[in-house]
């Protein structure tokens, strides 16, 4: 079972959350195929070295693609998050990310609901 995260985690993951949310809203929607990137949040490790950021990817039919843009860029991404975040942390933590499918789930729910 894992423990709750810090005062701390919370801080930088909020931190980097906001942080990415700019960087991707900036390069815009042309840079993911015409897909609209949320970073949903962001969990760090104790140790601050890694950060798990969720996405998600409107359209989801879109999602692979954007997927494999981001781990392709996660170098640029991260160089940049550095910039940004060089004097609160040390060390800028190593970014993996993940697909977020909440709102794909809440709206098949939302589906399943309208059909019954």
């Amino acid at each position: 079972m894992e423990k709750p995260a810090s005062t701390r985690q919370l801080k930088v993951g909020r931190e980097i959350q906001k942080d990415l949310a700019e960087i991707i809203r900036a390069k815009g929607m042309a840079a993911f195929s015409g897909a609209m990137v949320t970073v949903s949040e962001v969990r760090v490790s104790p140790d601050l070295s890694v950060a798990k950021v969720y996405v998600s990817i409107f359209p989801s039919a879109k999602a692979e693609s954007v997927m494999k843009l981001l781990q392709e860029n996660v170098k640029t991404l991260r160089g940049e998050l550095g910039h940004r975040v060089a004097k609160q942390l040390r060390i800028v933590p190593e970014l993996v990310f993940y697909l977020d499918t909440s709102l794909d789930y809440a709206a098949h729910i939302d589906d399943l609901l309208k059909e019954s």
